[in-house]
């Protein structure tokens, strides 16, 4: 199996990659800059270089072709400006599934946010309220494409400690924390989990081996 990871250089991203690497996938990372190669071949993936917020869809496309899934790991974080949204975390993310289709690519998994949604509300912050929005729109123009089978994560807050295995994964999980190697596992599980296609999760520490949460949400979306 080939996966091409978007936003490869990131922390989330490169664990998930040393796991797939693990079983014995093979792994693209796309990144940004050239000085992050080193760390993206040593967890095990091919880096290749794209912007994913200035690339044009022509480059999307040749950077995917002949991969059976991909996996959008980049996120830009807080914008500029509220109400003005990176492209990194929402045009991006979009432009990648146009090239999916173009090439024939069906499985995508998206790394969203818990709370994201196209109508979130966050007074406290307005940037927050801008990037989750904007994930959230994502998220929706996503899950509304019938040619792509795609699962949506939402993990809560990420913090940096070692993984546990333990995982809460479902529908609606209520608020909490997860650590990134855990919110990987729970991503390298999912790619390989093509029945969870169509499904929004949340993700926060539990009490549940990661691919057995998996296993439980894949049936639930199709119990037979």
């Amino acid at each position: 199996m080939h996966v091409v990871i978007a936003g490869g250089h990131g922390r989330v991203a490169r664990a998930a990659t040393r796991l797939l690497a693990a079983r014995g996938w093979r792994v693209t990372g796309l990144i940004r800059r050239p000085e992050q190669a080193d760390d993206v071949r040593a967890a095990g993936a091919a880096p290749v270089l794209l912007d994913l917020a200035t690339a044009p869809a022509e480059a999307f496309a040749e950077r995917i072709e002949g991969a059976d899934a991909v996996l959008y790991a980049a996120g830009a974080g807080l914008g500029d400006a509220p109400g003005r949204a990176n492209p990194v975390d929402r045009d991006a993310a979009l432009a990648l599934a146009d090239a999916a289709q173009s090439v024939g690519v069906r499985r995508y998994v998206m790394l969203s946010s818990m709370g994201a949604a196209r109508d979130a509300r966050y007074p406290q912050n307005p940037l927050v309220e801008t990037y989750l929005r904007a994930k959230g729109e994502a998220d929706d123009d996503l899950l509304s494409r019938p040619f792509l089978h795609c699962t949506v994560l939402r993990p809560a807050w990420f913090r940096d400690s070692p993984a546990t295995g333990l995982v809460q994964l479902a529908e609606s999980t209520g608020v909490g924390e997860v650590s990134r190697a855990d919110a990987a596992a729970v991503l390298a599980a999912l790619l390989a989990a093509p029945d969870t296609a169509g499904l929004t999760l949340e993700l926060i520490s539990g009490r549940t081996p990661v691919d057995e949460a998996v296993a439980a949400v894949a049936r639930q979306a199709d119990p037979a």
